[in-house]
């Protein structure tokens, strides 16, 4: 030979580091329409945890993930094309990856910028503390109207003074998500 040519694909840059990060709290599953062709690669880049199942069609991927949702699992199912369409849309959360948010998106969750995919860890860390602040200011604005149920059955609460607590209320919620936000951002930022 004179010559030759090696086609390799391309990954997403710190897509290893994202797959490290991601098996520390959860189980992976790499779901390719491709043959095990870069299976090899994928094994030294990704957690050894990472179960790597090649030459899934649309159906087979969607079968995959109604397997594990019968077995209880909540399953965020990723994916870049339509057929991922059938799979986002089966799984509990479907994150469609696009080069360009604007175009056409198959059936989804939610669509990521391509570019922003590394952050997806941090992005999920996100989301579960948004819950815990909602269940936490849930709980604030329950008890602070029980407070002020109670005295406002027994009497001993003006109308003035519920007029000026009332308005208070929804300050005291609003400032209350606003401080456990920006602490939640930064400690996930550290």
């Amino acid at each position: 030979y004179k010559g030759s040519y090696v086609f390799n694909n391309q990954y997403r840059k710190d897509l290893e580091q994202l797959f490290i990060n991601l098996s520390s709290k959860y189980n992976l599953v790499v779901l390719s329409g491709d043959n095990d062709g870069e299976q090899k690669i994928l094994e030294k880049m990704l957690p050894s945890k990472t179960v790597l199942v090649f030459n899934q069609k649309p159906e087979k991927k969607l079968i995959y993930i109604e397997k594990l949702q019968k077995e209880g699992k909540n399953v965020m199912m990723i994916g870049d094309g339509l057929n991922d369409s059938g799979a986002l849309a089966q799984s509990n959360v479907g994150i469609s990856i696009s080069e360009n948010v604007n175009v056409f998106s198959p059936a989804c969750d939610g669509i990521m910028d391509a570019s922003q995919f590394q952050k997806l860890f941090r992005y999920i860390q996100y989301t579960k503390n948004a819950m815990i602040i909602i269940y936490m200011s849930f709980f604030l604005s329950l008890l602070y109207n029980a407070v002020g149920l109670t005295f406002a059955l027994t009497g001993k609460l003006s109308r003035l003074f519920a007029a000026i607590i009332m308005p208070m209320s929804a300050i005291t919620i609003v400032s209350f998500v606003t401080i456990l936000s920006k602490f939640y951002g930064k400690k996930i930022k550290s």
